[in-house]
């Protein structure tokens, strides 16, 4: 037969009192008030020490009505006639109320103070385990094994709500048995409800499963929670990212400790789910990043290993044509089309590769667009390009890649020739805005709808009903708004009043005073 501690105590204390009394009965005598008080005394304390506060008193009742019934005279009776004597029992009485108090008192401090510093070390514990190991799967079972030790818990398990790229959930389980959490459909239940309603969530022991009415298990409070299974939810900026589920052999004892103890594991196992999601997205991200360096190599290669063929086929071609074959005339022009195509892949890879590089030099916005209008006059096909340039202002100096920049404002005609009707007009104008060398192209073209201004500067993008073959990747204007932010500019869209668009080239301006030799002075 199994006896508790409590009345183990009580029994053993009882004992004890009854042996005192005997023992100083018998030596009466030669005993006083004084020391059989002192005695008796000795007898409470022991008894507050193994019983606590409820012993201690009913022993300092027993031996006041003791020392009154056999320490004073008449013997035998419980009666008090003299005044000293009533002061005595007293006396007696209140020291041992407030001895037993306070020892009881001090053993409740340091308790408290025990269990404080066994928290403090589970959690050094605990975060020397999420320093230790290498991954953030290892680290997590090893916070489940450290849980479930500490709460004195069956199993222990960190489940997370799903994986990264829409996998199914993973669990970094501690048990001391076979079957593991949530095979029970109870169990599933509680579990699903605690992630669906983001509180606790407790189990007892006949199956049946609560909301905890506060956000956290970790609330002040002398509440004593017995269930059979915990679920606490782990939030991770509002945003439920697993669970922390805790079984326990029959009814857990989770006492205002233990509970605090959870909430702080409870939070480092969030940082733990959300510390392994961080790396599984970042190594998914190296990985997009090598394919799409992988891939940028193979075109720079591939568009490079084009230019020698594609050149030998348009002299030819061109030769065929100086003879007067109509056929050769295609051919040049198809393989002046395919050439463009291949250098705008060559010059988006080399963005990407990294294999670009800058000669910025000061240089006018007059010999800037007068380059450009030179190499836009083969495809004009009759139509206007008006230049207007703001001389009244500063001169427009910038200081830029000459090359590059001339590239930015070739595609920019190009696509505003492309989207203008025959015999229509183009207006180029620049002047300077501030700390900006602006440069604008508009045509009347059809304009952007407003759900893809944007993304007409993304790469290989082509509007709905563009035509399949229209002889253009899709690249100038991204090519144009890298190459413009290279060099510390934009290149930006907007809608022109009456109808069509206007690309607008920004770049910082440089002041005269800057120019050095640029006038030979």
């Amino acid at each position: 037969m199994i006896v508790k501690p409590a009345v183990r105590a009580w029994l053993m204390w009882g004992a004890m009192l009854v042996l005192c009394t005997g023992l100083l009965r018998a030596a009466r005598p030669d005993v006083d008030d004084a020391q059989a008080s002192l005695a008796l005394l000795l007898v409470v304390l022991g008894g507050s020490l193994a019983g606590g506060r409820p012993l201690g008193f009913v022993l300092a009742l027993l031996s006041t009505a003791i020392i009154d019934g056999f320490f004073q005279v008449p013997y035998g009776f419980v009666t008090v006639p003299k005044p000293l004597d009533f002061v005595v029992l007293m006396s007696f009485l209140a020291t041992a109320f407030v001895t037993t108090e306070l020892l009881t008192r001090s053993r409740q401090e340091a308790s408290a103070a025990q269990a404080r510093t066994s928290e403090v070390e589970t959690l050094s514990r605990l975060g020397a385990e999420s320093l230790r190991h290498a991954s953030s799967e290892e680290a997590l079972g090893a916070m489940a094994t450290l849980v479930r030790g500490a709460i004195g818990a069956e199993s222990c398990a960190i489940m997370t709500r799903d994986s990264p790229r829409g996998a199914e959930g993973m669990a970094f389980a501690s048990t001391g048995q076979s079957r593991p959490i949530g095979e029970e459909t109870t169990e599933r239940r509680a579990i699903e409800g605690a992630m669906d309603a983001r509180r606790p969530v407790l189990l007892d022991t006949g199956g049946h499963w609560t909301e905890h009415t506060g956000a956290d298990i970790g609330q002040p409070g002398d509440l004593v929670m017995r269930p059979k299974l915990l679920v606490l939810p782990l939030l991770a900026k509002d945003r439920v990212i697993g669970v922390l589920v805790v079984r326990g052999h029959d009814a857990l004892e989770l006492d205002a400790p233990r509970r605090r103890l959870l909430a702080a594991l409870s939070y480092y196992a969030t940082l733990g789910l959300e510390r392994m999601r961080l790396m599984t997205e970042a190594a998914y991200s190296e990985a997009l990043r090598e394919a799409q360096r992988a891939k940028d190599e193979v075109f720079a290669s591939v568009s490079h290993d084009l230019r020698t063929p594609l050149t030998t086929i348009k002299v030819l071609a061109q030769s065929g044509a100086d003879r007067g074959e109509r056929t050769s005339l295609a051919i040049v022009e198809q393989a002046d089309r395919l050439a463009r195509l291949v250098s705008d892949l060559l010059e988006m890879s080399r963005f990407r590769a990294g294999g670009f590089t800058l000669v910025p030099e000061f240089n006018t916005i007059e010999d800037l667009v007068g380059a450009a209008l030179r190499q836009a006059e083969g495809v004009r096909a009759g139509r206007d390009i008006d230049v207007h340039i703001d001389f009244d202002q500063p001169a427009l100096v910038g200081h830029f890649d000459f090359v590059h920049t001339l590239r930015i404002v070739g595609n920019l005609l190009d696509n505003a020739l492309r989207h203008t009707p025959e015999r229509g007009r183009i207006e180029v104008s620049a002047l300077r805005d501030g700390a900006w060398l602006v440069l604008s192209v508009a045509d009347r073209g059809a304009g952007v709808p407003p759900m893809e201004q944007e993304r007409i500067f993304e790469p290989f993008y082509r509007p709905a009903d563009a035509t399949p073959d229209g002889g253009h990747a899709g690249l100038g204007l991204s090519i144009a708004r890298s190459l413009a932010e290279v060099q510390g500019g934009t290149v930006s869209y907007g809608e022109r009043e009456g109808g069509g668009s206007i690309f607008e080239l920004r770049l910082p301006v440089a002041d005269v005073g800057d120019l050095g030799g640029l006038d030979g002075g």
